[in-house]
Formats: C-alpha cells, structure tokens, sequence
C-alpha cells in the first residue's frame, strides 16, 4: 500500500573549526550494525491478508540497500544531536586484529632496520612524509594559503629524495616540523597527545605515534564536518527521509502492513475505553497517533514486528521503554519507602535524595537480560529498612519493629508486579504526563506534573523531552502516510454500530 505524500515539510534548522569535536558514540559500523538488528526479521509472521512476494533484481536490492544505508545516516545526524564518528576497534585475538598487528609489526620493523644500516637507508621513512605530508593538506581549509605554502616547502618530496641520496636529511628538523604543524592544525583536545610528541625522541617511536595522532585528528575533521552539515541536512532531512522511504517502500507489497496494525490496535484499545466511558474526544487522529507512540514504550521488541515508519528508531524506543522501566519502579519504591518512614523522616532535608540515589544505583541493569527484578528488589529491600530504621533511632521517632521491617521488605519486592497498586499508580500517571507533554510540545509551558511524581521530575521531564522530540520529528516526515491510514481507521470505527 504505498501511499504518494501530499504537501512536502520541511525539518527545523555552523560550527566553526575550534569545535571539531562533537560528543556522541556511532559509527558508520554503529549505524549497519544499528539497521542490522532494526530490520524486521525474514522468520516473522505476516498478516494473513498479504499479498505473496514478488521476485526482484539484484540490482534493486542493491539501489534500496544503498537508499535505507543513506537514510539511516542521515536519519542519525539529525536525530542524534551527540552523533559522532569513532575509530573501529578490532576484538582482541580476532582474525582481523591478528593480520593487521603482524603487518605493521613488519612494517616498523624494516623501517627500524634501515635506520640503523651505515649508511642509513630512507626509503620507508620518505614514503611515511609522503603520506604525513597528503594528510596535513587535507585538513587546511581553501583560505589556509599560507599553511599549505609551508607543508609543501618543508615537505617536498623530491629534495627530502635529494638530501637522503646526498645524506643529508635532517629527519629530526622534519619531524619537528610536521609537529608543530599538527599543533596548528589540531583541535584543542589533542593538546596533550601533541605535547607528549615533542618528548619521543627515537625515530620509530616517533614515526608510530605521529600517525596514531592524525588518526585521532582525521576523526576530528570528520565530526567537524559532520557537526556543520547538521543543520543545512535538517531544512532538508524531512523530504529526504520521506522519498527515500518511498522508494524502498514501492519495491515492496502491503509495505505499510505492521503500521496499519498498530495504529487499529490503539483505535481499537480507545475506542473500547470510550465505550467504557472515557473521554469521547479520545478518537481524533491525533490522540490514536499519541497514543499509538506511547504503546512503542511498551513494546514487546522479541515477538512483535516494529512498525515500519520507527524502525530506524527501534533501538532508541527499546532504551527509553528499559528507562521508563526503572523510573517508574524508582517512583514505585519512594512511594513505599516514604509511607513506611512515616512524615516526620519523610520530611527530613535529604532523605528523600538519599533513598532516590541508593534505589537508583541498585536498579540499575533492571530489564535486562541476565538481571534477576525480585534480586534487586530484595537487596534493596534490605538496605532501604536498615536506612529506615537507622533515620528512626537518630530522630527519636519510634523504632523499627520487626513487623513493619518485614512490611517494608515484603511491599519492596512486590514493586515490580503489574497488580501492585502503587506501581499501577505511579506508572498511569507517567503516561498521563508523556501524552501531556506530546499534546504540549510546541508550547513554552510544560504540562502539570501529577502528583506522587515529585521525586522523579527532574528525570521524568528529561525522558519526556527525549520521547516529544523523536515522536514530532517523525510525525514531520510520516505525517502523511499516517493521516491517509487514520482517517480510513477512523471512518470504519464510526461507521460500527
């Protein structure tokens, strides 16, 4: 069911060269790896209604490959706003690592031997200032004239050729040089590599460790380009994502099936709270939308397809469902904690901190695999009534008695269940804020906070924040493959009797 988009939007929307470095953790590698496990899987069911797959060529495959490929970079630079390139690290004792540590080894050895032949021999080091020489010119900007004047005055080839023929080259005065050279050149965070530079003295040594730099330094110039791109793609990127969406989505049948499902799922789960009594505004178009979204934090990632339009994004609402995970238990906890402590400690300058940080540090690594929820739960169960009872007997309030210890231990590790009260609590009025905050994103002021949430605010705002601007980025570029499908959806609900 490809769907043509109506009106085109455009995206929100330079560094200059001191900020070379930008702060995030993707690759390209990061972004394959990112597609990779996005994609939805072959082994997954389809509806029964799909139409049976057609045969296409190898040379579409490899055209929609290179589109999602290009789509997913973009789609990273905009959306990651810490997006950086980083230097691919070889597993230790793999294949790829083995090989490349015994070919420099070679390498440095030959060069290390002839530098020590009589006379010394420079045909490795030559070629070396050859390839310094190629780098150093590649980070100068078109008005950098008399930078580029110098690198090719100091490192012309053919006399440093003449002056080792003649055995004349000054290795030292050209290593100084390219270093001070690369001073000029760097960003400041390489400062310190470049000041432990100037104390190698032995030739190889020195050789090996100029280069690591300007591996570290063409990072840099990558990430500068990189962060200077950033906002001319984004007038753009809302188009451009769309097409190229499109296109990939044409060579396939029922293309937009999963989202169809998921967007009926939540008409329907409204329609039928409707029914109940709910609000009879909740089956506008986009309420089902924001709704639709906040049910991706829930999402069951290992059994269910992820709708197509999110899933660049997969990866991003798997970590914000793990993070509403434990904020809404961290609520659940205080809460707890707070009642059995009673108002006099519960009122206490910190004390509420305090368990906020001890419960915060312990639940970390919850909704993960090999990470055990009631162990957590007991251990902190346990160090929260020694917390309790030790703030009880420095304040003079009545002691901990061992029934209302064993209340609170009992209470902690049943936090986690979906029929506890206070968890159903804490995590409706989580949701009630996210879908505020949606409905309220292009407004200054930021929607009421619920009460009991107090507590968490500062980290539920944050998660809000995160949620708000992935979902309005991709309502901006899906818009209209979502509003065809709604209004089709909305139109059968009402035409139900």
């Amino acid at each position: 069911m490809p769907l043509e988009p109506g009106k085109s939007q455009s995206g929100e929307g330079p560094s200059n060269e001191a900020s070379r470095t930008s702060r995030g953790d993707n690759s390209e590698e990061f972004v394959r790896t990112r597609i990779r496990q996005s994609t939805p899987s072959p082994h997954r069911g389809s509806p029964a209604h799909a139409s049976p797959p057609r045969f296409v060529s190898v040379e579409e495959l490899m055209d929609a490959a290179k589109g999602v490929s290009n789509l997913a970079l973009a789609h990273e630079i905009v959306v990651n706003g810490g997006f950086q390139i980083k230097a691919t690290k070889l597993p230790q004792g793999s294949l790829e690592r083995t090989v490349r540590d015994i070919v420099h080894k070679a390498f440095w050895d030959c060069l290390e031997a002839q530098f020590n032949e009589d006379p010394p021999v420079y045909d490795h080091a030559i070629i070396l200032m050859g390839e310094i020489k190629e780098i150093l010119l590649s980070f100068l900007l078109p008005g950098h004239t008399r930078l580029r004047n110098q690198i090719n005055e100091v490192l012309d080839l053919e006399l440093i050729k003449q002056e080792a023929e003649n055995r004349a080259l000054d290795i030292p005065k050209l290593a100084n040089f390219t270093i001070r050279m690369m001073g000029t050149l760097c960003a400041p965070a390489r400062d310190e590599e470049i000041r432990k530079l100037r104390d190698i003295n032995e030739p190889v040594p020195l050789f090996r460790a100029i280069f690591a730099v300007l591996d570290l330094m063409k990072l840099d110039m990558a990430n500068f380009a990189v962060s200077s791109i950033r906002p001319h793609l984004m007038q753009q990127s809302v188009e451009y994502e769309r097409n190229k969406f499109q296109d990939f989505f044409d060579k396939q049948p029922d293309s937009l099936c999963y989202v169809t499902s998921w967007l009926e799922e939540t008409a329907s789960d409204l329609y039928s709270k409707d029914s109940d009594g709910a609000s009879s505004e909740s089956l506008c178009s986009v309420s089902v939308l924001n709704h639709a979204y906040l049910k991706l934090l829930t999402w069951d990632h290992e059994q269910r397809p992820f709708p197509e339009t999110v899933v660049m994004d997969q990866i991003r609402f798997q970590e914000m469902k793990l993070e509403l995970l434990q904020l809404t238990l961290l609520g659940t906890l205080l809460v707890i904690t707070q009642n059995s402590a009673g108002p006099v400690v519960s009122a206490l300058p910190g004390f509420t901190e305090q368990m906020k940080s001890l419960i915060r540090l312990l639940l970390e690594g919850v909704g993960t695999p090999g990470v055990s929820t009631d162990d957590v739960l007991a251990t902190i169960g346990e160090k929260i009534s020694v917390e309790v009872a030790r703030c009880l007997s420095q304040h003079g309030s009545t002691p901990f008695s061992p029934e209302r210890e064993e209340s609170l231990k009992g209470q902690i590790r049943t936090a986690a269940s979906p029929s506890n009260k206070i968890y159903q609590l804490i995590e409706s009025r989580i949701e009630s804020f996210l879908l505020s905050y949606l409905s309220t994103a292009n407004q200054r002021s930021s929607p009421a906070l619920p009460g009991g949430l107090g507590p968490i605010q500062k980290e539920l705002e944050e998660l809000a924040v995160k949620f708000a601007r992935l979902v309005n980025y991709n309502k901006m570029v899906f818009s209209p493959y979502y509003d065809s499908i709604l209004t089709k959806i909305l139109n059968k609900q009402e035409a139900q009797p």
